[in-house]
């Protein structure tokens, strides 16, 4: 048996001090099944953050782990610059999933944040204008170009940025500042694209990206319409739309294969990694073939994109996502746990809102006047590991409990989970009384 402590040690001296770790007594993940895994102690729990809401078929899935050590056994690397039978099988797949019409390529490469790279060269150089539209609380990765168009300061250790950047506001109902006096969802968040385009750019804008439900932001949903009146706007110029479905994608939202398909729109590039793997390091970029190909006649490569062991290992996971529709999975299980998520937040006032869909679900925790609680979100999560639970947490403030376990998930483990919560809220509650008392 391992000692945690002895590893953490070493982790703060080799490592940088701002990379987070989840718990007051960090954990190291020894093995995973299904969607159950152990640490180096021997303790077991559910898995209900899936790797930040990357493990979508599950932990060691045989029809997985035997496509990547079949293809281990050939060749490990061979580079772009050869033939690679996986890539081209797997950009035949994805180009036949991808919610795009007429003439599609796809572009691989190794992280969501390089894909999303790729798709913002693709825009600029397509439109030949450097001018991004981006939401508040978005997050689109870690790489120098995608901090540059995330929406959070806690993200963004930069205000440098390779792009000329605009933001717009971000549909996030709970807080919207534009509707909370009417009660209901006005689309005025949309209709302050426009504003952006016409007071905050030249209006010569490449492209507009969002994540059709916000992951890092706290699972932040779109409300219905809003994608519908963004296309009209950007429409009237030729902007074009990015749906990053990085967190959103292969039918993580249970309704729909893909995050956007839940609006009457149709992306012009859609950007993919995390599920796309189910753990191995890949990410894409599917999109209008003029779109991709505006990098012409200049080259450009990845040289580990669409290397052979993760093509063969993507391959073999999205064919065990489609063979055992596990979307469909996704939204009934995911809508009995929602079911419960809403009723706890009847009992629990801390709960200020139960948002999302199907395995992509948040609790946001917040004191009076909606203040939000990020205490009270590392309570939740000490609280349910303790209880063998883990589960994730994001949002602007940090106050945001994600919920994403792989779409493999029993509604008995989903039940299992909520006693969990329940108990969880409970225990901050009255932790909370305690401290104010």
């Amino acid at each position: 048996m391992k000692n945690p402590d002895e590893l953490l040690r070493r982790h703060k001296a080799a490592l940088p001090s701002w990379t987070p770790l989840y718990y007051e007594k960090p954990l190291e993940l020894a093995r995973g099944e299904g969607f159950r895994v152990w640490d180096s102690e021997g303790n077991e729990y559910l898995d209900f953050f899936g790797g930040i809401v990357t493990t979508i078929s599950g932990h060691a899935v045989p029809e997985i782990t035997e496509a990547i050590k079949s293809q281990v056994d050939k060749v490990f690397h061979s580079s772009t610059l050869y033939l690679i039978e996986n890539q081209v099988r797997l950009a035949e797949k994805l180009i036949d999933l991808a919610p795009i019409s007429g003439e599609k390529k796809a572009f691989f490469v190794g992280s969501g944040s390089e894909a999303n790279e790729a798709a913002l060269l693709f825009a600029t150089r397509h439109r030949k204008s450097s001018e991004i539209i981006a939401l508040r609380s978005s997050y689109h990765g870690s790489t120098f170009m995608t901090m540059g168009i995330t929406g959070q300061s806690t993200w963004s250790p930069t205000s440098r940025s390779a792009l000329d950047v605009a933001y717009a506001r971000n549909p996030y109902r709970l807080r919207c500042a534009l509707c909370r006096d009417e009660g209901r969802c006005n689309l005025l968040c949309a209709d302050d694209v426009r504003a952006v385009v016409e007071e905050e750019t030249t209006g010569n804008v490449a492209a507009f990206i969002a994540e059709p439900i916000q992951g890092v932001g706290g699972f932040v949903e779109a409300p219905p319409g809003y994608f519908e009146r963004v296309k009209s706007i950007l429409d009237e110029t030729g902007i074009l739309l990015i749906s990053d479905e990085v967190q959103t994608g292969f039918g993580r939202t249970g309704t729909h294969f893909w995050g956007i398909d839940a609006f009457d729109v149709e992306p012009d590039m859609i950007v993919m990694a995390k599920g796309l793997g189910n753990g191995l390091a890949i990410g894409a970029v599917v999109g209008r073939a003029e779109v991709v190909e505006s990098v012409a006649p200049n080259l450009h490569l990845s040289t580990f994109g669409g290397n052979p062991i993760s093509t063969a290992g993507a391959l073999a996971n999205i064919d065990y996502v489609l063979d055992n529709d596990l979307q469909t999975n996704a939204h009934e299980v995911g809508t009995h746990l929602k079911d419960r998520l809403m009723k706890m937040a009847e009992d629990h006032a801390i709960v200020a809102e139960v948002r999302g869909r199907g395995l992509m679900l948040a609790l946001e925790l917040a004191g009076e006047n909606l203040q939000p609680d990020p205490a009270a979100a590392v309570r939740f999560l000490e609280a349910c590991r303790a209880r063998g639970l883990l589960v994730g947490k994001g949002g602007l403030k940090a106050n945001t409990i994600r919920i994403s376990p792989p779409l493999v998930i029993t509604r008995e483990a989903a039940d299992e989970a909520a006693d969990i919560m329940e108990e969880a809220l409970a225990e901050v509650e009255a932790g909370t009384r305690e401290k104010v008392g």
